[in-house]
């Protein structure tokens, strides 16, 4: 469903699903979404919109350069465990700011804002994998956080771990590029495994 919705937005005829009265209405007791997107929060990312689904469909959760802390982790397995999720879905992009600051920040220059850090810090591991395996072009390395990030999930939260070892959800990896408009599902494991 997610990827038909992104043929619909890529191709210039979305339906925007959900979006009407009715069925705002039918939302204020109850929401069944069918996935969980754990996103970056890069404000050309917004889930629904390239995704064309609407109110009730997907639960969505951002953070710069889609990094996980408790609050995330508790949200993404609020999504899965109470709300019965079967997907996540960890969507990252090209052009990642997060991974750009990160790159720049290993070769010695300090973040913008010191604030900024705690997202380098978090981000760096994944740029430390990629070095390691000769991945240097920033949107290659920003797959391979994707990659990283989806197996931090499963590895963080024993409830969502037991939901995919008993098949009730999947936790996959989605690369959205800008410039096409277009998602594609990364396939599992990282290099070098």
């Amino acid at each position: 469903m997610l990827l038909a919705g992104n043929e619909r937005f890529v191709s210039g005829s979305p339906v925007h699903p959900h979006q009407d009265t009715r069925y705002r209405t039918e939302l204020v007791t109850a929401q069944n979404p069918f996935a969980v997107v754990f996103g970056c929060s890069d404000s050309r990312l917004a889930a629904e919109i390239i995704f064309d689904h609407g109110l009730g469909d997907l639960l969505v959760v951002r953070t710069a350069g889609h990094i996980v802390g408790a609050e995330v982790l508790a949200s993404i397995t609020f999504g899965v465990c109470v709300l019965r999720a079967p997907l996540v879905v960890v969507l990252g992009h090209d052009s990642c700011g997060a991974v750009r600051a990160t790159l720049n920040a290993l070769n010695g220059a300090p973040p913008a804002e010191p604030e900024l850090r705690p997202i380098v810090d978090r981000v760096a591991p994944s740029a430390r994998y990629a070095k390691a395996h000769r991945i240097t072009a920033p949107d290659d390395v920003a797959d391979i956080h994707i990659g990283r990030t989806v197996d931090e999930l499963t590895a963080s939260s024993g409830a969502i771990a037991g939901r995919v070892a008993t098949g009730r959800c999947a936790v996959v990896g989605m690369s959205y590029r800008l410039a096409r408009g277009r998602v594609t599902v990364l396939e599992p494991g990282l290099p070098g495994r």
